[in-house]
């Protein structure tokens, strides 16, 4: 199983929490109350910001040593760098096998007798869906 490591900017703000960036994955934030909350958010942010580039064909940036790690001068002072890791693999899996909502049409009378007889149409589409494109 992949398991990708960055390196992440954790950025005391203002007011309170933790602003976070990815100097090696351009457009990768996230921010958290605590530093814990930033960090799980990061690592989550992190997993959703990879799986989209790789489902959209991109080359995963290469990540940096922490020594050589650039850290963007606007950033504040009391900043902490801390590595970020995930598993791609385990994201991609999350993600395409969700639950999405979509919208059908049925004959009104069709609707209607499915449901006094209690049918569950998330499963019985699932169900038939599978069947029809031959997947085990």
């Amino acid at each position: 199983m992949r398991k990708l490591t960055y390196y992440a900017v954790f950025e005391p703000s203002v007011n309170t929490g933790f602003s976070v960036y990815f100097p090696d994955v351009k457009g990768c934030t996230s921010y958290g109350k605590t530093y814990v909350e930033a960090l799980k958010m990061a690592q989550e942010a992190l997993g959703y910001h990879l799986y989209e580039m790789e489902n959209d064909g991109e080359e995963l940036p290469e990540a940096n040593p922490p020594e050589k790690i650039q850290i963007y001068p606007e950033t504040n002072g009391g900043y902490l760098l801390s590595a970020v890791t995930v598993y791609p693999d385990m994201v991609k899996n999350e993600l395409d096998n969700r639950a999405v909502r979509t919208n059908i049409t049925l004959p009104s009378w069709l609707k209607e007798l499915a449901e006094e007889r209690h049918v569950n149409y998330s499963q019985l589409l699932t169900t038939a869906l599978k069947e029809y494109l031959e997947i085990a």
